[in-house]
Protein backbone atom coordinates (compact mmCIF):
# COMPACT_ATOMS: atom_id res chain seq x y z
CA UNK A 1 0.00 0.00 0.00
CA UNK A 2 1.30 3.45 -0.95
CA UNK A 3 0.36 6.67 0.82
CA UNK A 4 0.64 9.87 -1.25
CA UNK A 5 0.97 12.91 1.02
CA UNK A 6 0.65 16.54 -0.02
CA UNK A 7 0.37 19.87 1.84
CA UNK A 8 -1.17 23.24 1.01
CA UNK A 9 -1.77 26.45 2.98
CA UNK A 10 -4.46 29.07 2.63
CA UNK A 11 -5.71 32.12 4.47
CA UNK A 12 -8.34 31.71 7.18
CA UNK A 13 -10.75 33.60 4.90
CA UNK A 14 -10.31 31.05 2.08
CA UNK A 15 -10.07 27.89 4.21
CA UNK A 16 -13.75 26.92 4.28
CA UNK A 17 -14.15 27.59 0.53
CA UNK A 18 -11.06 25.50 -0.21
CA UNK A 19 -12.27 22.63 1.94
CA UNK A 20 -15.71 22.76 0.31
CA UNK A 21 -14.13 22.68 -3.17
CA UNK A 22 -12.16 19.57 -2.25
CA UNK A 23 -15.15 17.79 -0.70
CA UNK A 24 -17.72 18.60 -3.38
CA UNK A 25 -15.67 18.81 -6.58
CA UNK A 26 -12.03 17.70 -6.55
CA UNK A 27 -12.38 14.49 -4.53
CA UNK A 28 -15.50 13.30 -6.41
CA UNK A 29 -13.74 14.01 -9.73
CA UNK A 30 -10.81 11.84 -8.66
CA UNK A 31 -13.13 9.03 -7.54
CA UNK A 32 -15.10 9.25 -10.80
CA UNK A 33 -11.95 8.42 -12.76
CA UNK A 34 -12.11 4.90 -11.25
CA UNK A 35 -8.32 4.56 -11.30
CA UNK A 36 -7.35 0.91 -10.75
CA UNK A 37 -5.57 0.66 -7.42
CA UNK A 38 -6.88 3.97 -6.02
CA UNK A 39 -8.24 3.29 -2.52
CA UNK A 40 -9.39 6.70 -1.28
CA UNK A 41 -8.30 10.01 0.18
CA UNK A 42 -8.21 11.69 3.59
CA UNK A 43 -8.29 15.43 4.28
CA UNK A 44 -6.54 16.88 7.33
CA UNK A 45 -6.79 20.51 8.46
CA UNK A 46 -5.17 22.62 11.19
CA UNK A 47 -4.38 26.20 12.13
CA UNK A 48 -0.74 26.98 11.34
CA UNK A 49 0.16 30.48 12.53
CA UNK A 50 -1.69 32.98 10.35
CA UNK A 51 -2.55 30.29 7.79
CA UNK A 52 -4.69 27.17 7.62
CA UNK A 53 -2.74 24.06 6.63
CA UNK A 54 -4.28 21.18 4.72
CA UNK A 55 -2.82 17.73 4.18
CA UNK A 56 -4.22 15.16 1.80
CA UNK A 57 -3.34 11.51 2.16
CA UNK A 58 -4.25 9.32 -0.79
CA UNK A 59 -4.13 5.53 -0.69
CA UNK A 60 -2.99 3.45 -3.66
CA UNK A 61 -2.13 -0.21 -4.13
CA UNK A 62 1.17 0.57 -5.87
CA UNK A 63 3.32 3.24 -7.53
CA UNK A 64 1.89 2.05 -10.85
CA UNK A 65 -1.56 3.09 -9.59
CA UNK A 66 -0.14 6.49 -8.58
CA UNK A 67 1.28 6.87 -12.11
CA UNK A 68 -2.16 6.06 -13.52
CA UNK A 69 -3.41 9.04 -11.50
CA UNK A 70 -0.77 11.67 -12.40
CA UNK A 71 1.58 10.16 -14.99
CA UNK A 72 5.21 9.08 -15.02
CA UNK A 73 6.31 12.15 -13.05
CA UNK A 74 4.34 10.69 -10.16
CA UNK A 75 5.66 13.09 -7.51
CA UNK A 76 4.14 16.08 -9.34
CA UNK A 77 1.38 17.60 -7.24
CA UNK A 78 -2.17 17.44 -8.58
CA UNK A 79 -3.60 20.91 -7.85
CA UNK A 80 -6.42 22.01 -10.18
CA UNK A 81 -6.41 25.69 -11.17
CA UNK A 82 -9.59 26.47 -9.22
CA UNK A 83 -7.87 25.11 -6.08
CA UNK A 84 -4.67 27.07 -6.76
CA UNK A 85 -6.70 30.29 -6.71
CA UNK A 86 -7.69 29.61 -3.08
CA UNK A 87 -4.26 28.55 -1.85
CA UNK A 88 -1.54 30.87 -0.60
CA UNK A 89 1.19 28.26 -1.19
CA UNK A 90 1.53 24.52 -1.65
CA UNK A 91 3.99 21.69 -2.13
CA UNK A 92 4.90 21.33 -5.81
CA UNK A 93 5.83 17.69 -5.17
CA UNK A 94 3.94 15.00 -3.29
CA UNK A 95 5.71 12.49 -1.09
CA UNK A 96 5.09 8.77 -1.23
CA UNK A 97 5.44 6.24 1.53
CA UNK A 98 5.08 2.49 1.52
CA UNK A 99 2.96 1.15 4.36
CA UNK A 100 5.12 -1.23 6.35
CA UNK A 101 2.97 -1.92 9.40
CA UNK A 102 -0.48 -0.97 10.71
CA UNK A 103 -1.78 -1.96 14.12
CA UNK A 104 -5.46 -2.11 14.96
CA UNK A 105 -7.01 -1.00 18.23
CA UNK A 106 -6.66 -4.56 19.50
CA UNK A 107 -2.90 -4.42 18.79
CA UNK A 108 -3.19 -6.82 15.89
CA UNK A 109 -1.25 -6.13 12.71
CA UNK A 110 -3.20 -5.46 9.53
CA UNK A 111 -0.29 -4.77 7.15
CA UNK A 112 2.33 -7.09 5.73
CA UNK A 113 5.88 -6.23 4.87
Amino acid sequence: MIRRMWRGWTTPENADAYEELLRTTVFPEIAARKIPGYRGIELWRREDGDEIAFVTVMRFDSLEAVKAFVGDDYERAHVPERARRLLRRFDERSRHYELREALGEDGGSSAKR
